[in-house]
């Protein structure tokens, strides 16, 4: 017998798959069982194999987060080192974080511990924390890391002042401890010092600063554990920025909480929410990301692509600087495939695999060479193979791209 993907024959010989975190590839070893063999013959496909992707960085890099072994800041992408083996990638406000092969790396600012490598040491080149080969999903907020290992556990380090470790306390850790015991945790948002987790039953959990409500209790108390928001168990991605809170149920309506100074919960006013608003009546809404503290970018499954609230430095890409309480598209393409953001700008990456960017060109951040501000989308240079670019570093980007 043998088996298919897009037209390419594998081994009659089935390996264990396990599931790639941004669902394009995946990693196989050793041998399936009688059943699950049986089920993919019948099935008559097999996941893709591994794309190789490379990390590169650029914007500020005071604290070596770029992970180029200097501290120079560049206003271009920069490849960090030469492995082609990265899966997945994130950014806190000044460190960066990257799995490969299930070991995780992590590099740039460690003054709170948030690089898990059981010191405050910051480090300018990745350092792997630990020795495990079980990591599967991995985000960074302000001085804090959020993970989740293959078997579903949920793990965190670093900055604990406001709770955001999930753990119960306030004390800090400078390598990974285990939130509570449950095996069912799938997806994981973290920004400023809150955290924000979905459960395989689609149920959303939140914890940490709660100052504006956006933790989505209907009150401004801050927990130090996890606390279920409402009862649903729809909830398919949830993004955060240090004040508000983004969420897209698996009926494609998308729902906004939290602060509201700039109309960025796209709700149509500036009035705070301590519990989730519906943005709008649409159930097409594919993506959504807080770009900073005060923008939100959203991705409907049309492709086309949308942005509201704050847009002093032109973060909205709408070609002006003028602050919007609803969603409004940028442009007229249909092409928008993944979206990032940094404080006071954004980007995206097209179907083609062109990456652009718009917004605070501080740093160099944008990546397109100069320090310039652009109001609407640039493309950075001219590859066509970027597959990822993150969300959350203040003043610099790090992507995914295939070689």
């Amino acid at each position: 017998m043998s088996f298919r993907y897009l037209g390419a024959i594998i081994s009659k010989t089935p390996p264990t798959v396990t599931a790639p975190v941004d669902g394009e590839g995946g990693s196989a070893s050793g041998a399936w069982s009688i059943s699950s063999q049986a089920n993919y013959q019948a099935l008559g496909t097999w996941p893709k194999p591994p794309i190789p992707k490379q990390i590169w960085g650029w914007g500020v890099n005071t604290y070596g987060q770029l992970g180029l072994s200097n501290t120079s800041s560049y206003s271009s992408p920069k490849q960090v080192g030469a492995l082609t083996t990265w899966s997945t990638v994130s950014t806190g406000d000044d460190f960066s974080l990257a799995i490969k092969s299930g070991t995780l790396w992590a590099w740039g600012q460690g003054s709170s511990g948030q690089l898990g490598l059981g010191n405050t040491t910051g480090y300018s080149s990745p350092k792997q924390v630990g020795a495990l080969t079980t990591w599967y999903l991995i985000v960074g907020g302000a001085s804090q890391t959020l993970s989740i290992k293959t078997d579903g556990t949920l793990w965190s380090w670093g900055d604990n002042a406001d709770g955001q470790l999930g753990l119960g306390n306030i004390t800090g850790y400078s390598s990974p401890k285990q939130v509570g015991a449950l095996t069912t945790w799938s997806y994981l948002a973290t920004k400023g010092q809150v955290a924000f987790a979905i459960k395989t039953d689609g149920t959303l959990w939140s914890w940490g600063n709660n100052a504006y409500g956006q933790l989505g209790f209907s009150n401004l108390t801050y927990y130090s554990s996890p606390k279920q928001v409402g009862a649903l168990t729809t909830w398919s991605k949830v993004e955060v920025s240090p004040i508000f809170t983004l969420a897209i149920k698996t009926d494609g309506t998308l729902w906004s909480w939290g602060r509201n100074n700039n109309g960025q919960l796209g709700l149509g006013n500036i009035t705070n929410y301590s519990s989730p608003k519906q943005v709008g009546a649409l159930t097409t809404w594919l993506l959504a990301t807080c770009a900073g503290s005060y923008s939100s970018l959203a991705v409907k499954t049309d492709g086309t692509l949308w942005s509201w609230g704050q847009n002093a430095s032109g973060q909205l890409g709408l070609g002006n600087t003028t602050n919007y309480s609803s969603p409004k598209q940028v442009g007229a393409l249909t092409a928008w495939s993944k979206i990032g953001g940094s404080r006071y700008a954004a980007s995206a990456i097209k179907t083609d695999g062109t990456l652009w960017a718009w917004g605070s060109n501080e740093n160099g951040k944008l990546g397109l060479g100069n320090t310039t501000y652009y109001s609407s989308p640039k493309q950075v240079g001219v590859l066509t193979t970027w597959k990822a670019v993150t969300k959350g570093g203040l003043n610099f980007t790090v992507a995914l791209k295939q070689p």
